[in-house]
């Protein structure tokens, strides 16, 4: 890998010398491009390319527009082979000590454009700030991903082979519409796109060359033709992102399965809600929604196998269409996006105990009068988090949950960004072994609810799991959510929440006084208590199947799927099983 620096300038006189001066230390060429400044300017520059030696002028006889400048500086390091060039602003914006981070991403992906993701301070002003958001909804939208995080930032590494050979095929935009464009038609070309984090401050003397108006302009015909451009290339993506989704589907576990959603998007949905509360969520989340849909194969399989499956159970369901058909899975898909609305609510108190029928809450409150904790065993139906989080403001009741937060790590980022209490009392584990028993034990013996869900198999619980009875067909559960729940020696509940007729109804029934007991029945006794769970699971899916959020094939053998952490002796050690 052999890099050069690129700096474009226009009348950028004042932080110039010491742009280049720090970056002396890291030894580079570097190619400063004059795109037409004034005489006081070009005079400056011509000196301090007299002054360092390893600086290249490049002048253009008039402003052409920062684009032009990069393209001008990237194509003169292309031909002079180099292999990659950083691209820094000259007005002092940057941080440059974040160069080698930026140097060490590229050598390690060298075929990937590597661009900062702006962190900004409070010297960002707010219209430029607010304006990106829009920037990035449009970007999202054109490259139907949120593989670009940020498409505005200048502080970039481009691998020159596959940026000349855009610039000999299309021509770009050569002003401020050049660092979103290029970006965007790198990732049509196949580019992958690395962002890192960096800094970045607007100096109280700097000089801004945004014209409000006419870049404006500019910039909203040009996302004009990359949507247009995408339609183009839509059925081609969509294609392509069903093949890869078909070559998982039949091996991979669910653990497995990534996040959908980059954390700007998401955030940008949140923003979206406390301006315009749900009619603009919704109306800027369904079209997204409608994407995943698409372009989620297996996703898509998963929700009309299970809604199938319903339907054979009750022929005359009153939420299906007979038959099931892909809009039925859609609504489903919409319920989803819905709930999270809902869970958003709760956070941020818009829904409170007077709005969600919770006829049996005699039972818990019951529970915690005696001072002994409880476990509560849940699912990936209806919207337990709305408990949580009426329980935590109410704060009369301390709930525990345990869960796996890489999987909605974004989500819970800007959840917890909208309500720092939303990340209160959560347990994150990767697995359930000896060290959470002891933990949990913990809670329960202070009078605290511990709730674990039991409707998905762990990524190292390969060979621990029980097959039930559910919809028709033998399903696995995970075994370590009943056992631990023996190891805390305390009464175990289950608890459904799902919306009916328009409010949350909250189900809690008793399961168990405690699942501890003789070693000889131990077995029996598990499984049990595993059944009661699973035809309870069965039931409420039954009564409400759109609020099923398990978008995988549940009835998949265990044994068979790939997970992202395959067992080691030591991430994989059982529970223990005898009893205390």
């Amino acid at each position: 890998m052999t890099l050069a620096l690129v700096i474009p300038n226009y009348n950028h006189h004042i932080a110039i010398e010491k742009t280049l001066t720090d970056l002396a230390q890291y030894q580079l060429p570097c190619y400063l491009v004059d795109d037409g400044s004034d005489e006081q300017t070009r005079y400056i520059l011509q000196a301090l390319a007299d002054k360092f030696s390893w600086v290249t002028l490049i002048q253009h006889p008039y402003n052409r527009g920062k684009g032009a400048a990069v393209m001008s500086g990237l194509r003169q390091a292309y031909r002079d082979g180099f292999s990659h060039a950083l691209q820094v602003d000259a007005d002092g914006q940057h941080n440059l000590a974040d160069i080698p981070l930026m140097i060490s991403a590229s050598e390690q992906q060298p075929n990937a454009l590597i661009s900062g993701q702006p962190q900004y301070d409070e010297s960002v002003p707010k219209g430029r700030l607010y304006g990106r958001y829009i920037t990035h909804f449009w970007v999202w939208v054109e490259t139907l991903s949120f593989d670009i995080q940020d498409s505005m930032c200048g502080f970039r590494v481009y691998p020159l082979a596959a940026t000349e050979q855009l610039f000999s095929q299309q021509a770009l935009g050569e002003r401020m519409d050049f660092d979103i464009e290029v970006m965007v038609k790198l990732h049509w070309q196949g580019t992958p796109i690395v962002h890192v984090p960096t800094n970045v401050i607007y100096p109280e003397d700097g000089i801004s060359h945004f014209q409000g108006v006419k870049d404006n302009v500019r910039i909203s015909w040009m996302h004009t033709k990359l949507f247009f451009g995408m339609l183009g290339r839509l059925p081609r993506i969509i294609a392509k992102q069903n093949q890869n989704d078909q070559s998982l589907q039949t091996t991979q576990h669910w653990s497995a399965m990534s996040e959908r959603g980059s954390f700007w998007g998401i955030k940008f949905l949140a923003q979206c809600y406390r301006l315009g509360g749900h009619w603009l969520c919704r109306a800027v989340m369904y079209p997204v929604i409608c994407y995943f849909f698409i372009t989620g194969k297996t996703a898509r399989d998963a929700s009309l196998a299970f809604l199938h499956r319903v339907q054979q159970q009750q022929p005359n369901h009153p939420q299906l269409n007979r038959p099931v058909s892909w809009r039925d899975s859609l609504k489903h898909f919409f319920a989803f996006g819905n709930a999270a609305l809902d869970r958003i609510d709760a956070w941020c108190d818009r829904i409170n105990l007077a709005q969600v029928d919770f006829n049996d809450r005699h039972i818990l409150a019951n529970q915690v009068a005696t001072g002994r904790g409880a476990v509560l065993i849940v699912s990936h139906l209806g919207n337990m988090e709305l408990c949580r989080a009426i329980s935590s403001h109410q704060q009369k009741v301390k709930v525990n949950v345990m869960v796996l937060t890489q999987h909605a790590e974004n989500f819970n980022k800007v959840l917890q960004q909208l309500n720092p209490q939303s990340s209160l009392n959560l347990i994150h584990v990767n697995e359930l072994d000896p060290s959470t028993a002891m933990l949990l034990q913990q809670k329960v013996d202070q009078g605290e609810i511990v709730v674990i869900a039991a409707d998905r198999t762990s990524s190292s619980s390969q060979g621990r799991v029980t097959y039930l009875p559910f919809l028709g067909q033998d399903a696995a559960f995970p075994q370590g959510p009943f056992i631990l729940a023996s190891l805390l020696d305390c009464p175990v509940y289950t608890l459904f929440c799902i919306r009916q007729h328009g409010r949350y109804q909250v189900y809690v029934e008793h399961l168990s006084d405690t699942l501890k007991g003789p070693r000889a029945g131990r077995t029996a006794r598990l499984t049990d208590a595993m059944t009661q769970y699973s035809q309870r699971l069965a039931h409420f899916a039954q009564l409400a199947p759109m609020q099923w959020f398990n978008f995988f094939d549940f009835w998949r053998k265990d044994e068979l799927v790939t997970r992202n952490h395959p067992p080691s002796p030591s991430r994989a050690a059982p529970l223990p099983t005898q009893d205390r």
